[in-house]
Parts: C-alpha cells; sequence; structure tokens
C-alpha cells in the first residue's frame, strides 16, 4: 500500500541533480499543495525545500521548523525555492506535519514570494 503524502507534511526527496542556482541533495522537503491532488492521481507534488543553513539575509522569508518528530535537526523552508517534483523522488516520510501556526507562516512568506499579498 502507498502512503498518501499530505499537504502540511515533511519529507525526505532526492533533489538531484540541480540545475545552477536550485537546491539539490536529498533532503527533507515540505508538501504544500492539497492532498486531494495526491489522491486522484496526480504523479507530481509541489514541495518547498528545508535546509539547516540559517542565512540573515533571507530571514523575512524562511520559516524555521525545530527539530522533533523524526525531524532530527532544526530546519528552514526554504520558500523562493518552489518546484514541482515527481512522486518517484520521495523516500522515508512523514518526518513530521507543520503546526498550523508554521504553515500560516510558510503560506504568508510564499504570497509574498509570488507577490499574492
Amino acid at each position: 500500500m502507498v502512503e498518501v503524502k499530505r499537504r502540511g507534511e515533511v519529507w525526505v526527496a532526492n533533489l538531484n541533480p540541480p540545475k545552477k542556482g536550485e537546491i539539490g541533495k536529498v533532503r527533507p522537503v515540505l508538501l504544500i499543495q492539497n492532498t486531494f491532488l495526491e489522491e486522484a492521481g496526480l504523479e507530481t507534488a509541489v514541495i518547498l525545500p528545508l535546509t539547516t543553513q540559517f542565512r540573515p539575509s533571507f530571514d523575512p522569508l524562511r520559516v524555521r521548523i525545530p527539530a522533533r518528530d523524526r525531524l532530527l535537526k532544526e530546519c528552514f523552508v526554504v520558500i523562493e525555492q518552489i518546484r514541482a517534483i515527481d512522486i518517484s523522488r520521495f523516500s522515508e516520510g512523514p518526518l513530521t506535519t507543520l503546526t498550523s501556526q508554521e504553515m500560516a507562516a510558510v503560506e504568508r512568506s510564499l504570497k509574498a514570494v509570488l507577490g499574492l499579498w
């Protein structure tokens, strides 16, 4: 049985190979698309990668996720690197699920990046 990935969950995904400024590596990612799309059979998922690197210049856009559950290190959601990936890129998870407050912060930052405010 294939486990359905749900909006707000953090999973491990393989983002290799990256091109130029894209984030690569096998890393945690936040699933941000509506769950019904995977339930409907869509073979891609819209994600935001996570990083352990804190960069003060990006602080207004990044959302901090403390280590908890199976997410072993504090991470930051990289809002400006939104992308769709094939679901075959996912491996283990969910590592954790974001709280409603964390998801609200992600949505605010995402609106800013997309100019939807």
